[in-house]
């Protein structure tokens, strides 16, 4: 009896080919894989991804800058900016990559996708902490002109000053955009709110705080006591066990630049916020793209309460972290 020949692999649709070649060129051009990398991660061919790349280079998907089809966002991206009204940028990342990786990839991207906001004559607002510190290390570099790099909080606590931690942070967006960077040279806590009541009036203090009030951009991870990759703020001894208790004692989810929140975005009535050096909610609601990285479906309860706070108008996340965060909120609704 003679074998019958295989049947060829069904023909792909143009939609198909668009969704896989743009996939692969998000992986090469945003997170630096190699062919055989993307490859694994696609279960296909080298030749198959060179492919890919061909197609989405002829197809106009790849101009500097990775971009949908027609300018289109992906389902998922979609889903995630109609449902909580802000741009979403989703990075692709296999369910099964470590929490280490997740960080460093969805830190990859959003340094490639921050650089277009920053411009010459601005002032980019950045907030010391893990995440951002992965995203400092991938910047590429942008000459800009009288643009500015601004501290958004303070980053000493009992057993160190934060300077070295926080300082190199800046340096690495100051050496990325050519611009000055203006450090804020107190504690992420004081010990009493009149001590930071008392600061606050102090020329000096005052001038950093002015230019906070100047910013165009502020950049930011989300603090959580949930997650994998621990939040500085949580493992860097800035909190102790009456600290815990009292943001436990007031249903704390989270925080942006040391600044603490509940599930339903308030951050009145928190004792930790009136010694905390991070900026006034109203501080930041005023600035005009206020972007948010998080990495992990850990920090989905998190990053909830800032997205019910309408402290993000940019959000980078990557895929499983945004399915969840839909599950987590269709859920939510139906039992509400």
């Amino acid at each position: 009896m003679q074998a019958r020949n295989p049947s060829p692999p069904p023909e792909q649709t143009p939609h198909e080919k668009s969704r896989d070649a743009l996939r692969a060129a998000q992986l090469y051009y945003l997170q630096d894989l190699t062919m055989e990398a993307i490859a694994t991660e696609l279960h296909t061919s080298r030749s198959s991804v060179s492919r890919m790349l061909s197609y989405a280079r002829e197809h106009g998907l790849v101009e500097i800058r990775v971009v949908s089809p027609l300018d289109r966002l992906s389902a998922l991206e979609h889903d995630v900016t109609k449902r909580f009204g802000i741009a979403a940028h989703v990075v692709p990342v296999p369910d099964a990559t470590s929490d280490i990786d997740r960080l460093e990839r969805v830190a990859l991207s959003a340094a490639r996708i921050l650089t277009p906001y920053i411009d010459s004559n601005m002032t980019l607002g950045v907030a010391w902490g893990a995440t951002i510190n992965a995203v400092s290390r991938h910047l590429p570099k942008k000459e800009t002109h009288n643009s500015r790099i601004v501290q958004l909080n303070g980053a000493g606590n009992t057993s160190t000053t934060g300077i070295d931690y926080a300082s190199e942070i800046l340096r690495r967006f100051g050496n990325a955009f050519n611009a000055p960077v203006q450090q804020f040279p107190v504690p992420a806590f004081f010990d009493e709110p009149g001590t930071r009541d008392a600061m606050w009036r102090e020329r000096t203090i005052r001038r950093v705080l002015e230019i906070q009030h100047r910013m165009d951009v502020a950049l930011f991870g989300i603090g959580s006591t949930f997650s994998e990759v621990p939040s500085h703020v949580y493992a860097g001894g800035y909190l102790d066990a009456e600290d815990y208790a009292a943001l436990d004692a007031n249903h704390v989810v989270g925080d942006i630049a040391t600044v603490f929140f509940r599930l339903d975005g308030s951050f009145d009535g928190i004792p930790l916020n009136a010694r905390s050096t991070g900026p006034d909610p109203a501080l930041l609601h005023a600035v005009a793209r206020r972007i948010c990285v998080v990495s992990g479906a850990s920090k989905i309860t998190a990053l909830r309460g800032a997205l019910a706070a309408g402290m993000i108008t940019d959000l980078v996340i990557d895929e499983l972290a945004a399915r969840t965060l839909l599950a987590d909120d269709s859920t939510n609704r139906r039992h509400a």
